[in-house]
């Protein structure tokens, strides 16, 4: 058992013994999931803000990670930072549980259909709100007694639909059950984008990085599609330096005439984003941002999120997006490939057809 189980409960009552001014007031919303999550959440945010009761603050409680793309949220909600890998450091894990329980939130909402019995439910409990609620969670093999035990944290748990179902779709239907809306859920774009930075030439934006390295792409793939940029227009490669070290590989094509890297961070490439003519991406936070951005984008996906990410369901998908998948008897495995890779990628990924994504590009740019 970890040590952080045994000791939870003797955090509790000590916890409980600090002071919290005044009522109850305030909602908290918890979102655990990374950076692509946090975009896909910014869209249907505004549905959870009216759980506010007026003069109340929205809090969203986020992965410090993730919390690089808070600047996608609506004016006026609080984002709260928390280092994941650290909570289960009992010191730290007992100043977050009794920051959380000194302000004192009226309600907490668990947004995540997937959650972790040890370190997000927890967050739950340390609020001790007198009004909680979540979606049924995810079943798990693994995990599935500690939280179907962990349902008493919760007031009201709301079915929100089938194992696979669209992120956007389901975090709609949950808001809708919250505040007895009955709303369509939204297409997947940003109400307020950032104004687009000035760039010097037509900008093709490639992001071929993902952190799982079996959904890349081959660099032929990503030379073919720089080749096919329109003369005259210069071609970005996004990512973090970090990608260029566990992927020198990818070194070649910043060789290519008119191709640069691209190391800004999110904040700052979404302005460049919404000036690029065309982004090109694996599916990852890049690519979210893109379409949620309004940017015409290509998205070069694997098989492994067919259901619930990507391409996303019929009703949320912007006019601006194309996927590119492969479809798989095995499509919506999540990532949990039962296949070996073939050449360091997923079979899915390794079957996209690079003649497809030329056209695909071109007819986009036409």
């Amino acid at each position: 058992m970890r040590l952080h189980r045994l000791l939870d409960p003797v955090l509790d009552p000590l916890i409980g013994l600090t002071g919290r001014p005044g009522r109850p007031s305030g909602v908290l919303l918890v979102s655990a999931g990374g950076l692509g999550d946090t975009v896909l959440f910014a869209v249907v945010l505004p549905r959870f803000l009216a759980l506010a009761e007026p003069g109340e603050t929205v809090t969203v409680l986020l992965r410090n990670d993730a919390a690089r793309m808070a600047f996608t949220f609506p004016p006026g909600v609080r984002v709260l930072k928390l280092d994941f890998g650290h909570l289960r450091q009992i010191g730290y894990r007992r100043r977050v549980f009794a920051e959380l329980y000194r302000a004192n939130f009226r309600l907490v909402v668990h947004t995540d259909y997937l959650r972790h019995p040890d370190l997000d439910e927890p967050l739950v409990a340390a609020c001790r709100a007198p009004a909680t609620a979540a979606m049924e969670p995810r079943p798990s093999g693994k995990h599935g007694a500690r939280l179907a035990a962990n349902r008493r944290l919760y007031s009201r748990l709301v079915d929100s639909g089938p194992p696979l179902t669209d992120k956007v779709v389901r975090w709609t239907r949950f808001a809708n059950a919250l505040t007895a809306r009955d709303e369509p859920p939204p297409v997947v774009a940003l109400p307020d984008p950032p104004a687009p930075a000035a760039l010097p030439a037509p900008t093709l934006l490639l992001q071929p990085f993902s952190a799982v390295a079996l959904k890349h792409s081959p660099v032929a793939l990503w030379r073919r599609l720089i080749e096919a940029a329109p003369a005259g227009w210069q071609v970005r490669m996004a990512g973090h330096p970090s990608d260029l070290e566990r992927n020198p590989e990818y070194r070649a094509l910043l060789e290519l005439p008119g191709v640069a890297f691209e190391g800004a961070p999110f904040a700052e490439l979404a302005a460049i984003i919404r000036a690029c003519r065309l982004v090109v991406s694996v599916d990852t936070a890049c690519m979210h941002l893109a379409a949620a951005l309004g940017t015409p984008t290509l998205c070069l996906a694997s098989a492994a999120y067919v259901g619930e990410i990507v391409p996303y369901a019929p009703e949320v998908t912007p006019a601006n997006l194309r996927v590119l998948h492969r479809p798989m008897e095995c499509q919506g495995c999540l990532g949990a490939c039962r296949f070996a890779p073939v050449d360091g990628m997923y079979p899915c990924v390794a079957a996209l057809d690079a003649d497809e994504a030329v056209a695909a590009m071109r007819g986009m740019i036409a």
